[in-house]
């Protein structure tokens, strides 16, 4: 069989292999994954292999510390190259280079070649090799060549590794990244600065008798010393030549300085608030469970937030107004300002894997649609609750996917309109509502094969629980025996009050009132299987 036929076979295996697969998500999982569980134990184990490394280096060089240390540097030096052959491994697939090249070729009925896909592929890989990372890991391995004890100051690169595993680290660099034109000047400056000045004051005090420059190389070490300000004294000018040159330095080294910290203040000024929301962004990935996102922290957006965060629950807020996210922070909520509408912002904050809900709670009907469009795009399964400040806003709400929708000014109308005939009794409702005293209302879902699946409501002890059943929510299409009033829901219906014959099924929801220690306890008990019917 012709070698490319079974270079091609061989990259078909691999593209069809589940092992193959599985293995190198593990390793992208662990090494470069942001969002993955592992990677900051991998990130941790590493910072501190690098640190031991760099501190045993440092102590041999007094200290002879013989087939320990040599055994410790050669376990780090193999970590250390396992990682950058992985590295190289996960930047790209050249199996997959091979097939798309032989697919084209046998699209177009040409002839395939090896060399081609092989030069490509060697030149991705060359892409990576070349990057400043890559090249910082390739030459923390040197130090471990003893014999040419030069070669320790590649010691340093070892520290410069710290940069991929430490997050703060990585984001300083990327701030000066981003300010390379203005340090690129300043660079230029400063070299043109010390070479000129030095090659001044080598001309002047070189000749000089009883000067103290020997050669130029002194001259530099003086025009930079002098530069920066720090002026250790050991070479001063004697000619009326090198004190005017050391004045003009002077005071060019003051404009460096202050140009310099000008650009590196500017440069986190501007940054100071996308390190703010990646430190948000890092508490939420750490965080076990899913969480929350509240869109919208006015006073709907108060509320529900000060009632999540009474559970317990974890959410984080996002509001346009820089004044209510800073209201949002001093709670100690987690809050970013910006704009829900858009994709990144919500992919960010984890819509598509780590979100169980979203609440679109802006008071502008217009904003909240977008906001129900845009989840139910990132994330078909995530539930949306939308409010709806006008009542022809609900259907489009529907319509864009919102599984419920809150329409709070209608709901404080009625409630107002009760108000006015039954002004105890709205107190109460509103008592339980705000859960006041501990009171309120709670839901406990019927899950298949637990206790109360199947039984009539008339057969569970509720009053023995200190609960008062307020009514069930059930799927439409359920069969159902109940009395009282039904209440049609978008797809369910909610029967207040049920009569003892009404039927439990998996799946229904049941609504009640009572203290919330008596419906911890009430859960606790379904869920360990305790008997709940009467005796």
């Amino acid at each position: 069989m012709p070698l490319a036929r079974v270079v091609v076979q061989h990259c078909y295996d691999l593209e069809d292999s589940p092992r193959y697969k599985r293995a190198k998500r593990f390793f992208f999982d662990l090494m470069e994954n942001p969002q993955s569980a592992i990677r900051p134990y991998f990130d941790i184990f590493m910072i501190i292999l690098v640190l031991s490394s760099v501190s045993v280096l440092i102590y041999e060089v007094k200290v002879d510390l013989g087939t320990p240390g040599d055994i410790f540097e050669w376990c780090a030096v193999s970590i250390f190259l396992t990682e950058y052959l992985l590295r190289l491994w996960l930047y790209n697939d050249i199996h997959k280079i091979f097939i798309d090249h032989y697919e084209r070729a046998e699209f177009v009925g040409g002839g395939f070649h090896l060399w081609a896909p092989l030069k490509e592929a060697l030149l991705k890989k060359w892409d990576y090799m070349t990057t400043p990372l890559a090249i910082i890991d390739l030459l923390a391995i040197i130090p471990s060549y003893r014999p040419l004890r030069f070669l320790r100051i590649f010691l340093l690169f070892r520290l410069f590794k710290l940069f991929r595993y430490a997050r703060s680290i990585n984001e300083f660099a990327k701030i000066l990244a981003e300010k390379r034109f203005e340090l690129y000047t300043l660079a230029i400056f400063i070299t043109f600065m010390v070479f000129t000045s030095a090659s001044a004051f080598y001309f002047f005090e070189a000749q000089h008798e009883g000067g103290a420059i020997d050669n130029f190389f002194d001259g530099v070490y003086w025009a930079l010393v002098t530069l920066s300000t720090v002026g250790y004294g050991d070479i001063t000018p004697q000619t009326s030549e090198g004190r005017a040159i050391t004045l003009v330095l002077i005071l060019s080294g003051i404009g460096v300085l202050a140009f310099s910290t000008s650009v590196i203040v500017a440069a986190f000024s501007e940054k100071m608030d996308e390190l703010k929301d990646n430190r948000i962004f890092s508490e939420l990935e750490k965080k076990k469970g899913k969480h929350t996102i509240i869109c919208g922290y006015g006073r709907v957006g108060q509320i529900v937030a000060e009632r999540l965060a009474k559970d317990r629950e974890h959410f984080v807020v996002i509001d346009r107004e820089p004044e209510n996210i800073n209201k949002a922070k001093r709670l100690g909520y987690l809050a970013i300002e910006g704009n829900a509408e858009g994709n990144e912002l919500l992919e960010q904050l984890g819509i598509r894997e780590r979100a169980s809900r979203i609440l679109c709670l802006t008071g502008d009907d217009v904003a909240n649609v977008y906001i129900t469009l845009t989840a139910r795009y990132l994330n078909p399964d995530i539930e949306i609750v939308s409010r709806a400040n006008r009542q022809e806003a609900v259907r489009k709400l529907y319509q864009a996917g919102a599984d419920h929708t809150v329409a709070p000014f209608k709901s404080v109308a009625l409630i107002a309109g009760e108000y006015v005939g039954q002004p105890v009794a709205f107190e109460a409702i509103h008592g339980i509502l705000s859960g006041e005293n501990g009171i309120g209302l709670d839901t406990v879902v019927v899950h298949g094969g637990s206790h109360i699946d199947g039984l009539n409501i008339g057969e569970i002890d509720f009053l023995a629980n200190k609960l008062i059943l307020f009514g069930v929510i059930s799927q439409k299409d359920g069969e159902k025996i109940a009395g009282g009033e039904i209440y049609e829901l978008r797809d369910r219906s909610l029967h207040f009050n049920p009569q003892p014959g009404f039927g439990l099924v998996s799946g229904d929801v049941l609504v009640l009132i009572g203290h919330e220690y008596s419906i911890i306890h009430f859960k606790e008990r379904l869920e360990k299987g305790v008997e709940l019917s009467r005796g």
